[in-house]
């Protein structure tokens, strides 16, 4: 890898892990740039996963204070998170890299109307749940544990947008503000990693080179990425998610 190949796979790294923060969708940032590397797309796709675990655990923290008082719901859909992310990450391995073309640019599109309309949603299922006298569970019940999993399924194959996928569920199934379910968000998107990428360890072939370099530029870009998007207002932060979920289904049907 030249000089320019490392600062453009840094640079990168830098944009994946603020991003990835905010709202997820980094690896269309740094996936490509590995590819440009003349890395192979499974090759590229292991080190990329391997790079952003540092990126992942920093934007968590980064979210700590939006976290307190959610470690009972963390815990309970980490083990989704920490299954189906070892589950994509068997099926890297032995799936052909065009499995998931088809059908991820719809689950992003469907993800974003979700997140859209997830105001109004909410607002008529708490006038319903007002009619007939029950209440949200605070954990999202099955829907949410199975939603989560098979999202994750994803995540531990590729993770790009996973992060959208992810806050369209919980925002239709928990009621709590967006920062908040935002920072649960990175802590899964942490577990997915950290779990496929040990996976990768020892049975997929990586560049240390390229996971470093990722390693280094996302940790930055998480703390970045948590600066920024804490301090974005909900419609802000919607809006965003929207533009950056946009042009990753772009990015995806042009692949």
């Amino acid at each position: 890898m030249s000089v320019w190949e490392s600062l453009a796979v840094l640079a990168a790294g830098v944009g994946a892990g603020t991003i990835n923060t905010i709202v997820g969708s980094g690896t269309l940032i740094t996936f490509p740039v590995l590819l440009a590397t003349g890395l192979p797309p499974v090759t590229a796709t292991v080190s990329n996963a391997l790079g952003l675990i540092p990126g992942s655990v920093s934007g968590a923290i980064g979210y700590r204070a939006e976290l307190k008082g959610q470690r009972r719901l963390v815990l309970r859909l980490g083990i989704a998170a920490a299954a189906g992310g070892l589950a994509g990450a068997m099926l890297l391995l032995t799936l052909p890299s065009t499995a998931f073309e088809t059908i991820v640019p719809v689950l992003v599109a469907l993800a974003l109307v979700l997140v859209v309309l997830q105001p109004r949603i909410s607002a008529r299922v708490q006038r319903h749940r007002a009619r007939t006298g029950t209440s949200a569970r605070s954990d999202g019940g099955p829907v949410l544990f199975g939603g989560l999993l098979l999202a994750s399924v994803y995540g531990g194959y590729f993770t790009a947008a996973q992060g959208i996928i992810y806050l369209s569920l919980m925002g239709m199934l928990l009621d709590d503000t967006l920062q908040r379910l935002n920072a649960v968000k990175n802590v899964l998107a942490a577990v997915v990693n950290t779990i496929a990428a040990l996976f990768f360890l020892f049975v997929a072939d990586f560049d240390w080179t390229a996971v470093l370099l990722i390693a280094v530029g996302s940790a930055i870009g998480g703390q970045l990425g948590a600066k920024v998007g804490r301090r974005l207002p909900p419609f802000a932060l919607r809006v965003f998610i929207v533009v950056v979920g946009s042009l990753a289904i772009v990015q995806l049907l042009l692949r």
